[in-house]
């Protein structure tokens, strides 16, 4: 949204009618001057001095025009996008309006190719009036908060992948780390999820998990285990050799705390482990 004597590009902004033309409506752009919005967009019966909520950014002949279409990110955000085209310039990526974002070559934490997509930020080039992204996240972003506390639930965008885990976008305001040990499902980078705040270290960094703290104890899977197994009637077709994927939909654990609690279940008498089925020991 905007004062009564600007307008922000890259952003939606309430702007009034100043006239009609066979091109479609012309708002009023302040120091911008007039902004088209063009026929297609214009709302059934619009007058001038009507006002409207549009979305103003830079045409491919970088003029200022407006839409009543929202992209997929306005500036200051950051979203997982698709790259459209590459040239010499750098790469266009795909944000939902006619015209492509460019992400310099400068701006690209790695080469960017066709077809793929990247988690990039948007932001204004204040010298031309024209959206640009960037996948350097980093240089736009914080890796702390003041505002977050451990245990917090969080919404995530999942950035990228590295030697150490995904980087994480935390409520769409800073950046955080989901390292590989917390990870027991399959996860790929433009994924939202729900998770955590597990550590707030020393330097102010943050790392995430994707269970509550405190959660998940041994003695609670262990529980949940044999709750499982009651619901199914006293056997199941899950054991210490099923798939990561299968024991984390059910328990929400990693293969290595399951087979641990599975030990200590078959140790104290409480099941019986046969191939590719768990059976509850009648009492």
């Amino acid at each position: 949204m905007t004062d009564s004597k600007a307008i922000k590009i890259g952003r939606m902004n309430r702007m009034q009618v100043v006239k009609d033309s066979s091109y479609g409506l012309f708002l009023d752009g302040y120091e911008h001057g007039e902004v088209l919005l063009p026929r297609r967009y214009v709302p059934s019966e619009t007058v001038p001095g009507d006002w409207l909520e549009v979305f103003v950014y830079a045409d491919s002949e970088d003029r200022l025009v407006a839409t009543t279409e929202t992209p997929k990110a306005m500036v200051g955000e950051v979203a997982y996008l698709r790259v459209a085209a590459v040239n010499d310039v750098g790469a266009f990526v795909d944000w939902g309006l006619p015209k492509d974002v460019l992400v310099p070559f400068s701006e690209q934490a790695d080469r960017m190719q066709e077809g793929y997509s990247y988690c990039v930020y948007l932001y204004e080039d204040r010298y031309k009036d024209r959206i640009v992204a960037s996948s350097k996240l980093s240089k736009f972003l914080p890796e702390h908060s003041s505002a977050h506390r451990h245990g917090q639930a969080v919404s995530l965008l999942l950035c990228g992948k590295s030697e150490l885990g995904f980087k994480c976008l935390v409520d769409n305001s800073f950046l955080a780390l989901l390292h590989h040990a917390d990870v027991f499902q399959p996860l790929t980078p433009g994924r939202t999820i729900d998770g955590y705040i597990k550590r707030i270290r020393e330097d102010g960094r943050i790392d995430i998990s994707l269970s509550p703290p405190g959660g998940n104890k041994q003695g609670d899977l262990e529980e949940r285990i044999v709750q499982y197994l009651q619901e199914q009637g006293g056997s199941a077709n899950i054991s210490d050799k099923s798939p990561p994927d299968d024991i984390y939909k059910l328990f929400q654990t990693s293969k290595k705390n399951f087979k641990r609690a599975l030990s200590v279940l078959y140790k104290t008498r409480k099941v019986l482990l046969e191939k590719d089925v768990t059976r509850l020991v009648d009492d």
